[in-house]
């Protein structure tokens, strides 16, 4: 009984909390649901208390997750009224990349369209956005077609980010040859182990199989040197090297 009373009394000064500081009102729902109070209060605890007393980055990361799960929309919601208040460049594009990650292509190329006027009509990241939003959307052509536009008025712009995607744009087009060419090029100067393991994939579904494993053996080696965290950044396109090798 005692228990039971007191899990009551902090259930009510958490949802208090809640309510003082503005938190999202969802807390009170999982607060007062019976079987979900003591683990809401103590996911509660985790992610909107705790960060308030202790603001290392492990407890911040731990923080975000505990919030995406319990509240997967609310950077969606807060950019979105950021976007609607300031009507800036900066704001929509932030909605924007959320949009994308929501997979809410049409509105994210909605809104880089939005934002690519004025001063910024021809800006070389928002029109990296919206073909990475064009091709997530499927449409591999116009993100192509908005890539060579890029190019075209800034030529001096370089993003390996950008040259992958349009290495895998010309490859979902049906363009192999190209394809190949701009992964040959771009596997080289890449941050990471995917552009390589996309152009050994590649050669090795046009029937060049040799080369496609000397591309992956060559990015297994450099691995193996490579410091202990890209090893675990990577190590999904490392896998697949493996099998390519």
């Amino acid at each position: 009984m005692l228990f039971f009373i007191l899990s009551l009394v902090i259930q009510a000064a958490f949802i208090v909390h809640v309510i003082k500081t503005g938190r999202n009102t969802l807390w009170i729902w999982i607060l007062i649901i019976p079987g979900l109070a003591i683990p809401g209060i103590v996911a509660y605890l985790i992610v909107e208390v705790l960060p308030e007393f202790t603001r290392g980055r492990a407890a911040q990361r731990t923080a975000r997750s505990f919030r995406k799960a319990v509240d997967p929309q609310r950077d969606l919601r807060r950019y979105e009224s950021e976007a609607q208040v300031g009507a800036n460049v900066a704001s929509r594009q932030r909605y924007a990349e959320e949009l994308v990650r929501h997979e809410r292509y049409d509105d994210a190329i909605a809104q880089y369209r939005q934002a690519l006027s004025g001063l910024y009509e021809h800006d070389p990241n928002l029109m990296l956005g919206l073909a990475q939003a064009q091709f997530a959307k499927g449409d591999a052509s116009a993100a192509r077609s908005t890539l060579d536009e890029l190019i075209r008025l800034n030529p001096d712009f370089r993003s390996p980010a950008g040259h992958l995607l349009f290495a895998r744009a010309l490859e979902a087009e049906g363009n192999p040859a190209r394809a190949l060419d701009e992964y040959r090029i771009v596997a080289s100067s890449y941050p990471g182990a995917e552009a390589a393991v996309r152009y050994a994939q590649l050669l090795q579904a046009q029937g060049q199989r040799e080369e496609a494993q000397k591309v992956a053996r060559e990015l297994l080696a450099q691995a193996r040197i490579a410091p202990g965290h890209y090893r675990r950044a990577q190590r999904e396109w490392l896998d697949l090297a493996q099998k390519l090798a």
